[in-house]
């Protein structure tokens, strides 16, 4: 009888200890998986591609040479432009065939006179160069006069250094017979005035602008950059006129009248 008790009560002392141990068992929430990151790696590559074309942009500002360009627009023969970056920031872009429906050659340039226009001598305008002043050097030049393949070597290199501008930028395959390192680049804004062209844009590590494809055409570098000289020169005198437009001038009727 005493055995029988005391297997009782040993019975009893196990489930008083097992049995909440059971319960909280079954009632405990079940464990939660380990969390797996769901971020997206496409921000941070995005950002770093931003961060490496604004490193390159500002280096660009600071690259003072004198370069050739090979312009290809796919509806006209191609284009050697000129291009000097002025130790003291003033530049010169030349452009050949690109006013009076591509009979004059061109020239911009900008320095701490202001900004100009030259004419140079060309089948369309045959005699020597001259220059038209245009404004302050940072204005904007109306777009019957912009040839617009200056942007990347001036103004747009303050848009890609602005980490403000709404812009997205990824990493590019390089355009035929280009080299460096290449971004695309798009605008983020619904403006109609959008702070520049979209396309793509190239850098050597040294600042130098290796290509552009823009809505002007493909730029690209031809050749090994040259010296920059301490400052612009000016094609020709600067004279009171107009400037070169894109389009032809209207003929005009010389014939006289007369009565008989």
């Amino acid at each position: 009888m005493h055995a029988h008790l005391r297997a009782a009560r040993r019975l009893a002392g196990v489930l008083a200890i097992a049995l909440p141990a059971l319960l909280a068992a079954c009632t405990a929430d079940p464990p939660r998986p380990a969390p797996t990151s769901t971020a997206d790696p496409a921000p941070a590559e995005a950002d770093a591609a931003r961060d490496e074309l604004a490193a390159l942009a500002a280096a660009a500002q600071d690259r003072h040479l004198t370069a050739t360009y090979l312009l290809v627009t796919g509806d006209g023969p191609d284009r050697t432009i000129t291009v000097t970056s002025a130790n003291d920031g003033s530049w010169r872009v030349d452009v050949p065939g690109w006013g009076w429906g591509g009979t004059v050659d061109v020239s911009l340039a900008a320095n701490g006179d202001g900004l100009f226009q030259c004419a140079l001598p060309s089948p369309g305008r045959p005699g020597s160069a001259s220059c038209v002043r245009l404004g302050d050097p940072d204005d904007a030049l109306p777009r019957k006069l912009d040839p617009r393949v200056q942007h990347p070597f001036t103004d747009w290199l303050e848009v890609l250094t602005d980490r403000r501008a709404p812009l997205a930028v990824s990493p590019a395959t390089a355009p035929t017979g280009a080299t460096g390192d290449c971004y695309s680049v798009d605008t983020t804004s619904a403006s109609l005035n959008a702070p520049l062209d979209v396309g793509i844009y190239c850098y050597r590590p040294d600042g130098t602008p290796a290509a552009v494809r823009a809505a002007f055409g493909t730029l690209r570098l031809a050749g090994e950059p040259g010296p920059a000289p301490a400052t612009v020169s000016l094609a020709g005198p600067v004279v009171e006129g107009d400037p070169v437009g894109r389009e032809a001038p209207e003929p005009t009727d010389s014939a006289s009248t007369g009565t008989s």
